[in-house]
């Protein structure tokens, strides 16, 4: 269903679009799963460290 909405509006008058057009369409179907590159999340638990970090966040919204 959702990809008949996506050609309902295209309207191409040029050759150079269209293989533009095309291009775009197989490189999608050649690697549709893209995986974004996410930092490394680290979770805190001393309780020394935490309350560091909240107090930097306190000063920080004081600004």
């Amino acid at each position: 269903m959702a990809t008949s909405s996506i050609f309902h509006n295209v309207i191409i008058n040029d050759s150079k679009k269209a293989d533009a057009f095309i291009s775009a369409i197989e490189a999608s179907i050649a690697d549709p799963y893209k995986a974004s590159e996410k930092p490394a999340t680290k979770v805190e638990s001393d309780p020394d460290k935490i309350s560091h970090i909240i107090d930097l966040w306190k000063k920080e919204a004081v600004k």
